[in-house]
């Protein structure tokens, strides 16, 4: 079985104020934990994504989509995709959905971060789900 070559992307948990950022190197061994935007208007927002995609060289996105316990789409699902795929657009790169449902609380418990307001629990959270991605065969086809 081939499996698609893991690429330098950039993982988000996009949030109502904070969009966590996680990324991978080009060989998709090591998670980091980035800042997280503090979000203003989306020309702003885009701007901090041009510059952190041209740094890390970036091939895609990957974004957490919070999914219910059932797996049914939420009102903040609807809003990431929106966010999500346009800012793809904007950067011309490829984005791919994946389910974060329990992402934030899982990263919670396994980073200590229990009451953080600095961003650095999206940013945790993001890396969970960047870690999912990969366990599962990065692929940055769009299709779901």
């Amino acid at each position: 079985m081939i499996h698609p070559k893991p690429c330098s992307v950039l993982c988000l948990d996009i949030g109502n104020k904070r969009i966590g950022v996680a990324g991978c190197d080009p060989l998709g061994i090591s998670i980091t934990h980035l800042a997280a935007i503090f979000r203003k208007t989306f020309k702003e927002d885009l701007h901090e994504f041009e510059k952190i995609c041209a740094f890390r060289k970036v091939e895609g996105l990957i974004i957490g989509n919070p999914l219910d316990k059932n797996g049914k789409e939420t009102n903040q699902s609807i809003s990431c995709k929106q966010y999500g795929n346009k800012l793809a657009k904007c950067l011309d790169l490829p984005v791919v959905f994946i389910n974060e449902h329990c992402s934030t609380v899982e990263a919670k418990e396994k980073f200590s971060l229990k009451n953080d307001k600095t961003g650095r629990i999206d940013s945790a959270a993001a890396a969970i789900v960047l870690q999912q991605w990969l366990i599962e065969g990065p692929n940055l086809d769009d299709s779901n």
